[in-house]
């Protein structure tokens, strides 16, 4: 089997190549061939969204002006750490990155562009910079590759026709009539995966219920593993795919951090691994290794100052409570749904069990080590994506580098439900994550040199996060609000299309 053969991606089928391996020519050529007229620039911006310049083709050279040169951009508009009066920037394609527009009528190229400065340097401030950056930083470090995958959850919302209902925050794998817009979710992983996306699988999640006449279902769609900087983009597509999606279809959608009380919110996990030569470092013989095992002691050591990349805005910290199967203390454990960073089953067993479900098949021998990673729990829809796993892969890289990290790993294992009350004496043993964005932003301060090692994040940018988190002057807002739900609606509203 050809791996090409397989792909959803337009490209990759008319040009016959891995988007890794795309040059300038043959994106040339595969827009003549198709007869596309109409380029679009993407790029993600300070608060995370996708931002797209449009560019009609003129002829062929002035083609091959936009695609070598890329265009000015007016930088102070995009990042607030920019001033305007030296705020020009260049922007780039990154020709890897090209897919065709799932929404244009007239075809459309687009394409992921990366920023640049004056003097023709990359912009040290810039997401995307960041997160190559930390993976190189990561690598140099480790001589390893950090490899990253997102759950991204999400709401939609629709009018509530009574038809069917589903049973309140019991969603969990719904499927129709229960579960209302499973249509809706396949046609987004369908233009997902022909805009570059590697998807796991999608389904209906725990969250639905009825409000004010309207019907809100959560759902999920999970990608596949893959170098983190890749991750990232597929992650800031597949946002952006949504929402559009919704729009054309006259459906809201929201990956807002929380909804309303006594619901679950929608969290947005990320799950890694560390690889070398080709293979998974985070399991052998069926136990997680010692590289794991620092890589989460580096994720312990930090998680406090990673919810200022991960948990953005103040309705982030009305997810982040006790009994909702979203974590508040600093802890890990192996299949723990009430902790910070989860093991996830890893087919350790070594047992055949396509042979156990279908007694026709022949024994075969599958490699599932290569399937196990672990998932931080703590971020949310409000993360800029590309800082968010920059700020994992730093936290990672910093546990191989502490010299105690196997010890601090053993310290913070848990393997009970922390929440119960038969537990309370391990649960008082651990720290706790911030409560609010002026808490975190403390966090990040006093860690801040962390990410600054390297020059990952540079001073400006992690100056500009802080001051944004302060900003919000929300540090007894959750005690102020309580359960009034009115109030949160409020605040949900104000923050509803975050991310």
């Amino acid at each position: 089997m050809k791996e090409l053969e397989y792909s959803c991606r337009a490209l990759t089928e008319v040009i016959g190549k891995k988007p890794k391996d795309f040059t300038k020519k043959d994106i040339i050529n595969f827009i003549m061939e198709e007869e596309i007229r109409h380029i679009n620039f993407q790029y993600p911006a300070g608060d995370g969204r996708l931002k797209t310049l449009n560019f009609v083709i003129n002829n062929a050279a002035y083609l091959e002006e936009i695609l070598s040169c890329g265009e000015r951009v007016d930088g102070s508009s995009l990042f607030p750490f920019i001033e305007a009066s030296s705020s020009d920037l260049y922007v780039v394609p990154r020709f890897r990155t090209a897919y065709m527009d799932p929404f244009c009528e007239l075809p459309t190229l687009n394409f992921l562009c990366s920023f640049f400065d004056k003097d023709g340097n990359p912009l040290e401030s810039s997401p995307e910079y960041t997160l190559h950056k930390a993976c190189e930083a990561f690598k140099k470090s480790t001589g390893m590759e950090f490899q990253a995958m997102g759950e991204l959850e999400y709401y939609v919302i629709a009018p509530d026709d009574n038809c069917f209902p589903a049973v309140d925050q019991k969603g969990y794998h719904e499927s129709a009539p229960y579960a209302k817009f499973g249509e809706f979710r396949q046609l987004c992983m369908l233009y997902i995966a022909q805009a570059g996306g590697m998807i796991k699988y999608g389904h209906s999640e725990v969250g639905n219920f009825s409000l004010d006449g309207k019907i809100y279902e959560q759902n999920e769609i999970e990608f596949l593993p893959v170098n983190a900087e890749e991750a990232a983009d597929q992650l800031t597509i597949a946002k952006w795919i949504i929402r559009n999606l919704a729009y054309q279809q006259g459906l809201d959608v929201t990956f807002a951090p929380k909804i309303t009380v006594g619901k679950a919110g929608s969290g947005l996990h990320v799950h890694f691994r560390v690889m070398k030569d080709g293979l998974n470092r985070m399991q052998e013989n069926g136990v997680l290794t010692d590289d794991a095992k620092k890589a989460i002691a580096g994720m312990m050591m930090l998680a406090p100052s990673i919810t200022a990349f991960g948990n953005t805005n103040p309705t982030s910290y009305f997810r982040l409570v006790p009994h909702q199967e979203a974590p508040t203390n600093v802890c890990w454990g192996d299949r723990n749904r009430s902790v910070l960073v989860r093991v996830p089953l890893g087919w350790t067993s070594k047992k055949d069990l396509c042979i156990q479900a279908n007694p026709l098949e022949k024994s075969a021998q599958f490699d599932t080590a290569q399937k196990q990673t672990v998932e931080m729990r703590s971020p949310d829809g409000s993360a800029n994506v590309y800082l968010l796993i920059a700020g994992l892969a730093v936290a990672c890289r910093h546990g191989f580098e502490t010299e105690n990290a196997l010890q601090i790993a053993a310290d913070t294992y848990v393997n009970v439900n922390i929440h119960k009350d038969e537990n309370a004496h391990i649960l008082n043993r651990l720290s706790v994550l911030p409560d609010s964005c002026a808490a975190s932003a403390e966090c990040l301060e006093k860690q801040r040199a962390v990410y600054e090692a390297e020059g990952v994040f540079s001073p400006a940018m992690i100056d500009g996060i802080i001051a944004g988190l302060k900003s919000f002057n929300d540090r007894t807002l959750r005690a102020d609000i309580g359960s009034d739900q009115g109030k949160i609606l409020e605040l949900v509203e104000k923050y509803f299309h975050c991310g």
